[in-house]
């Protein structure tokens, strides 16, 4: 699968995402301290079953008929918790998908606000590797 489709779907799972007012903000614009290890540990989880990511991310996020999360190019948002939230939550239509496909709003499942913010923590964790 070429990467603009890869990153195409990233960039649709990222606007799905949302955001959590209150928390500490990251150089990216993100709210990283809803990046807990349960919330990772929760967001593996969700993100590797009833969330449905792995089926157009891959099973290691590395991209498949989306695009790669694990990496430092982002395409639907800055790479920031926060926008991580809102592209999961929201989708890409397929007129702002840059691949052409697009993203449903949580990736097409039944999950819940809570289950978007863990695995938008795990998908953070990806990318943002700790020190």
């Amino acid at each position: 699968m070429n990467n603009r489709i890869r990153l195409g779907l990233l960039l649709g799972f990222v606007a799905c995402a949302g955001a959590s007012p209150g928390a500490a903000q990251t150089a990216g614009g993100g709210s990283a301290a809803a990046v807990t290890p349960a919330a990772v540990a929760k967001g593996d989880n969700i993100y590797h079953k009833s969330g449905l990511c792995y089926a157009c991310h891959g099973s290691n996020a590395e991209g498949a008929v989306g695009p790669n999360l694990t990496d430092a190019e982002w395409i639907h948002g800055d790479g920031s918790y926060d926008s991580l939230v809102a592209t999961v939550t929201s989708g890409v239509p397929k007129e702002k998908s840059k691949s052409g496909i697009m993203m449903p709003p949580k990736g097409g499942s039944t999950i819940s606000d809570d289950d978007v913010k863990a695995v938008a923590a795990y998908v953070y964790s990806l990318s943002h590797p700790s020190p």
